[in-house]
């Protein structure tokens, strides 16, 4: 029996339009940089040395892997840009704020699930530092304690849509896959949970399919189908999540 939610954040948590978030994102830290290296060929170094973490499946953290990777494409100063990063996600990177949407059924769907007794994890791709991935939580209306678990580049060791990925969060989070729902708007990235065993919810307002393969979701729906969905779920009492636990 479904006891815990996992939630994707871009477009499912926390609506947005992903094209102007990039845009708004790469062109803030442009700026950031823009004594040190080219736009462009930040831009370029960034999206690269992210792809060394999407692919990566040994068991060193995403921020090793990537700062690994960066280090030998800036052949500079590591230290000097570790510095601007920081910087970065304390100030600037409020600029892509503007590319979110309010989606107040989403959070009341949230708010609901919580209510009702379900844990909570955010199962966002963890290519962002924590401090990144706390201001979106934010930005979607929650605070980090909300949520059992968060991912971050800092901590965890593998990508979506790597079932490493979800296989860590489940053995952080002590749940089985029976016990678990994966709600999120990528076809590619969030349902590839169901080879664990995993149920998935398909969020449609801001799909993403890369390919014309069938989707395969256990569900699927706009944020209002959702919200219905939630309010049919079952609620948990103390003692059954106890038992559950």
């Amino acid at each position: 029996m479904i006891n815990t939610i996992l939630f994707d954040l871009d477009g499912t948590m926390l609506p947005l339009n992903l094209d102007q978030f990039l845009k708004l994102y790469f062109t803030a830290i442009g700026k950031k940089f823009q004594d040190l290296i080219d736009s462009k060929t930040l831009v370029h170094y960034i999206m690269t040395a992210t792809d060394e973490m999407v692919k990566n499946t040994e068991y060193r953290t995403n921020e090793i892997v990537f700062m690994d990777k960066f280090a030998r494409l800036i052949q500079s100063d590591l230290n000097v840009y570790r510095q601007r990063f920081d910087e970065f996600y304390d100030q600037e990177f409020f600029e892509a704020k503007a590319s979110v949407a309010d989606s107040p059924m989403m959070r009341n769907s949230v708010r609901l699930l919580k209510d009702k007794g379900y844990d909570l994890v955010i199962a966002t791709n963890p290519l962002f530092p924590e401090k990144a991935i706390h201001h979106r939580i934010r930005w979607s209306g929650f605070e980090p304690e909300d949520f059992l678990y968060i991912p971050s580049y800092e901590k965890n060791h593998y990508c979506k849509p790597q079932l490493l990925y979800y296989t860590e969060i489940l053995q952080e989070i002590g749940k089985k896959p029976e016990e678990c729902l994966m709600v999120g708007n990528d076809v590619q990235e969030d349902l590839v949970a169901a080879k664990l065993g995993i149920e998935t919810y398909l969020i449609t307002d801001f799909l993403i399919h890369r390919t014309q393969e069938p989707i395969a979701a256990t569900y699927q729906g706009s944020y209002a189908d959702f919200y219905r969905f939630v309010q049919d779920l079952s609620e948990l009492n103390p003692e059954q999540a106890e038992k559950m636990a």
